[in-house]
């Protein structure tokens, strides 16, 4: 029970306001589109350069074969095998104009983490990947121990789909599975009941894949915390490796599907949802999953407890990592790169993404580069997400000033969040540590650190809990 955690919901509803997920510093709300694509490309070329050529590589697939009425992912409804082979001959273009773009010449870059997002990337046929697999493959060299991982919707993770996935090299897999409650999958429009999950995570398993992480997701229409217990049942039992638990995010006037929900009635209010987060949480933590923060659990033997406590934890667009601070190389509609000093987003739509690649120009459509005194407090936010904790000494000389001094009205505003155990300052006034109480607030504490964000003003940024 060392990692039981006690979900005060009092304090969650004080601290329960909307704020970036901070997955980039800065965020995506502040790329621009009057960016020179010259001058990114070429600072990023340096990052790369600079930290020996080696890359993560992030592929977005964004077809699924239904539309689940939750979703806020970027997608496109899957019509025939067609549409996808005309996209992997966009993506083989695309991915000719990266290699060439950020590569020496005759020197391919160094792929050490490859991930495949969605949209459902179990969406492709097995010839489908195993031709996407040969592009990457022919354009980049692989380290041997590349870590490469893939989203999966259960309904479609037949053995055929893992064996490909698994002759591309994939050893790590996420299950799309949201909720088990029958009535509560017929309302989000995505049927898979255990049976169907569990022949998945069998499937995966036979064929090699190491580790296994589920997602969830709390506050859609039924849910309760005695079905959110069935469904943790259910799940413990096939000894996934990691959880996902994801607030649903209710944004019907950017995902217009998500107003059949509110049709089909049975949304949790803001306290039922709250109290949905307060049962999947300490129920985890009771099974012996290590809360990361935010929305991860893991198992005591994950490499991603062990990062955590070495200080080796990442945070990127899909989320923590365990390499540390390597260039994205992202390709597909929407996908966003970044390096150390840069970003650069795809279109966000197929037609628009298609039609970028087949003129041979790049399908980026905006981009930034980032200040140094971005970068500064970029550090100090991912002390705070990733490190747990904020050491002025170690922080000066990293940023080369005086950490207090310089933040001192940042570290102020952390006073009432240390007064409600969030966070601790240390004895000797060298620092303050993330609480284990505060792993749920730890957008609230990066907070005050970001120099873009406003409170109380209009925003895009989710709730933190």
């Amino acid at each position: 029970m060392k990692h039981a955690l006690d979900v005060d919901l009092e304090l969650v509803k004080k601290y329960n306001v909307p704020a970036p997920r901070y997955t980039s510093y800065p965020t995506a709300l502040q790329f621009r589109e009057d960016f020179s694509e010259e001058e990114i490309t070429r600072t990023m070329r340096e990052d790369v350069a600079a930290g020996g050529n080696a890359v993560s590589l992030y592929v977005h697939i964004p077809f699924c074969r239904t539309l689940c009425r939750y979703c806020g992912c970027t997608n496109v409804p899957a019509t025939n095998a067609a549409d996808a082979d005309r996209y992997l001959d966009a993506l083989e273009k695309e991915i000719a104009l990266r290699a060439r773009a950020l590569a020496p010449a005759g020197t391919p870059l160094r792929v050490e983490q490859l991930h495949f997002g969605g949209g459902t990337p179990s969406a492709l046929t097995p010839a489908q990947i195993d031709r996407l697999s040969a592009m990457l493959r022919a354009a980049f060299a692989f380290a041997p121990d590349a870590e490469i991982s893939v989203e999966l919707d259960p309904r479609t993770a037949t053995p055929e789909i893992v064996a490909a996935f698994r002759r591309l090299g994939c050893t790590r897999a996420s299950l799309g599975v949201q909720d088990l409650d029958p009535r509560v999958q017929v309302a989000i429009r995505r049927v898979q009941p255990e049976p169907v999950v569990r022949a998945a995570m069998e499937t995966l398993r036979a064929e090699g894949f190491t580790s296994v992480n589920c997602d969830l997701i709390y506050g859609l229409p039924f849910q309760t915390p005695e079905s959110c217990e069935k469904t943790l049942d259910a799940l413990l039992a096939l000894a996934p490796d990691r959880f996902a638990v994801f607030s649903y995010a209710h944004v019907p006037w950017l995902k217009p599907q998500q107003k059949l929900l509110e049709a089909e009635g049975g949304l949790p209010s803001p306290n039922e949802k709250l109290a949905l987060f307060k049962t999947v949480a300490e129920r985890l933590t009771r099974e012996g999953f290590v809360y990361i923060g935010l929305d991860h659990f893991a198992r005591e033997d994950d490499e991603l407890v062990r990062a955590l406590r070495e200080r080796r934890l990442q945070r990127n667009f899909q989320g923590y990592s365990t390499h540390a601070g390597l260039p994205i190389v992202a390709l597909g509609m929407s996908a966003i790169s970044q390096s150390a000093r840069t970003f650069l987003q795809n279109d966000k739509t197929l037609d628009g993404y298609e039609a970028r690649i087949a003129a041979g120009t790049s399908a980026h459509v905006k981009g930034l580069l980032v200040s140094e005194e971005d970068l500064r407090r970029r550090a100090i936010i991912t002390s705070v997400m990733c490190d747990l904790e904020l050491d002025y000494a170690k922080l000066s000389r990293r940023l080369g000033l005086d950490f207090e001094k310089t933040y001192a009205a940042e570290l102020a505003a952390l006073a009432p969040l240390a007064a409600d155990g969030l966070v601790a300052f240390r004895a000797d006034g060298g620092g303050l540590d993330v609480t284990r109480v505060g792993r749920m607030f730890v957008r609230n504490i990066a907070l005050p650190f970001d120099a873009y964000f406003r409170a109380g003003a209009p925003n895009r940024h989710s709730k933190t809990v």
